[in-house]
């Protein structure tokens, strides 16, 4: 029987995907009230749910592997507190140029060969030249000629330049929301949310798919977690890729000093993340080499089917690949072995 509280949440355990999507449907948008009573479920109901979403949306059980590559470091002018990359702040991470095409693709290969599906390329810009974009368009060709999937997070894009990256064969284009509106200008006052949103609409106005998330334990409230998911679970259509960070304090930046998050409330956001978003790839992405194997074991019960694959993050560490392939291998998780990108509908 559920109480007052867990009756309220439009979504139950699901036994079927017509189940599911007729309680979506029947629900329309998600409140921040009932994601934050997702939150508040207790630990063993909220993983039983995820569980249950996630089997019935991606029986195989397949974990994605991601390669992503910073194909221009450092040197951007952007303030967010999170990033060593911020030309402001006194970090190890230095300026460098846009690394050249057979640079990139020899990486690419690299990546391919270890067992990655998608190759991810940032670049530390707030926005991308045109003249960028022309370099970045024959990576991606490059990349794409290998036969794997493509994704690129270069900041925030004009109409022509989504398309530009769209006709070159793009994939995905990732730009985040890191965190929830209202604790936004806490953490970034160079570039406003709705500029990160309108990037979003120009990349589905293309015809690309998105990867969308953020990073938590910025300092944020549950509530404000709350705030977050729902905003990424009520965008029309949700991304296809969700990449869920957990913050890595790094010296010289304003949240250098900042208390780590309980690893078992990053647990619980990712859960949420799987019911709220139940077609898209949820991917553990930067801070998991803090998390440790338990924790990330716990992550990939309560629905995480995707993460960054290798021994560098950007500008982070990341567990190695070696790693990666025992602990799934120990945990009984196959990887997705298809290049074919997946589309939500």
């Amino acid at each position: 029987m559920l109480d007052a509280q867990t009756a309220e949440i439009p979504l139950t355990l699901v036994k079927s995907k017509a189940n599911l999507r007729k309680e979506l449907d029947a629900s329309g948008q998600w409140t921040v009230a009932q994601i934050e009573a997702l939150f508040a479920l207790p630990f063993d109901q909220l993983m039983l749910k995820a569980q249950e979403t996630h089997k019935t949306y991606f029986p195989e059980g397949d974990v994605e592997l991601a390669t992503l590559l910073s194909i221009k470091t450092g040197g951007c002018p952007e303030d967010c507190s999170y990033c060593p990359q911020a030309a402001r702040y006194d970090t190890d991470v230095k300026a460098e140029k846009l690394m050249g095409l057979e640079e990139v693709l020899e990486a690419a290969k690299a990546a391919k060969a270890a067992g990655s599906n998608r190759f991810c390329m940032g670049a530390a810009w707030r926005e991308p030249k045109d003249r960028d974009i022309e370099k970045v368009v024959a990576m991606i060709k490059g990349v794409k000629a290998l036969g794997l999937e493509t994704c690129a997070t270069l900041g925030m894009l004009e109409a022509n330049q989504a398309q530009a990256l769209q006709e070159a064969g793009l994939d995905f284009y990732n730009h985040n929301l890191d965190t929830s509106e209202d604790f936004y200008r806490s953490v970034i006052s160079t570039r406003g949310y709705q500029d990160r949103l309108d990037t979003i609409s120009h990349v589905r106005a293309a015809g690309m798919s998105v990867c969308c998330g953020g990073i938590v334990g910025m300092g944020e409230s549950r509530e404000q977690r709350a705030a977050f998911l729902a905003r990424l679970a009520n965008l029309s259509p949700y991304p296809e890729s969700v990449p869920i960070n957990h913050l890595v304090p790094v010296a010289g930046t304003p949240l250098a000093d900042q208390k780590p998050l309980d690893p078992l409330e990053f647990v619980r956001t990712i859960a949420v993340a799987r019911i709220t978003m139940p077609k898209a790839r949820v991917r553990l992405s930067a801070g998991r080499q803090q998390l440790g194997r338990a924790v990330q074991a716990l992550c990939f019960l309560a629905g995480a089917n995707s993460i960054f694959y290798g021994e560098q993050l950007l500008t982070t560490g990341n567990p190695e690949a070696e790693e990666d392939r025992a602990l799934l291998a120990e945990l009984g998780l196959k990887t997705k072995q298809s290049y074919k990108t997946e589309v939500l509908v």
